[in-house]
């Protein structure tokens, strides 16, 4: 894997298991972007596993997630990050004055077949997509 540049915007996705919609953004985006974002996530209360129909719908669209392990949310992911995008988190999630806070508002894919997970993956395929064009303007080609 690339590492980001050190002047690379950094973004943390945030949701309730790390186990489903915020592992599809963190790998979005850093598939879209080959590294040129520092990208993290991580769960309030974070799962044993990433949700496997999650690893299914990823791997439709040739993204693999298998290996990766849901993180719990420490007040350090959030101090490092510039951008913050929380998924349902709400209350748990720590501010720090001066970050940019988005909440996107997406069904959580938990206990749901893969059928259920695509459109969730859709939507946030369209969400991250515009978040690069936002963070890296000179991508708009993405």
């Amino acid at each position: 894997m690339m590492t980001a540049a050190p002047s690379a915007p950094s973004v943390l996705f945030v949701c309730v298991h790390n186990a489903g919609r915020s592992q599809m953004a963190a790998a979005f985006l850093t598939h879209l972007t080959e590294g040129r974002v520092q990208v993290r996530s991580a769960g309030s209360a974070p799962a044993d596993t990433v949700n496997p129909a999650v690893v299914e719908a990823m791997r439709e669209v040739g993204i693999d997630i298998s290996a990766e392990i849901p993180k719990v949310l420490t007040t350090d992911a959030v101090r490092v990050s510039d951008v913050v995008i929380t998924m349902g988190c709400g209350d748990a999630c720590p501010f720090f004055p001066g970050k940019r806070y988005e909440d996107w508002k997406l069904d959580d894919p938990a206990g749901q077949g893969v059928d259920a997970v695509r459109p969730i993956r859709e939507a946030i395929e369209t969400r991250v997509r515009a978040l690069i064009v936002d963070l890296l303007p000179e991508s708009r080609q993405v």
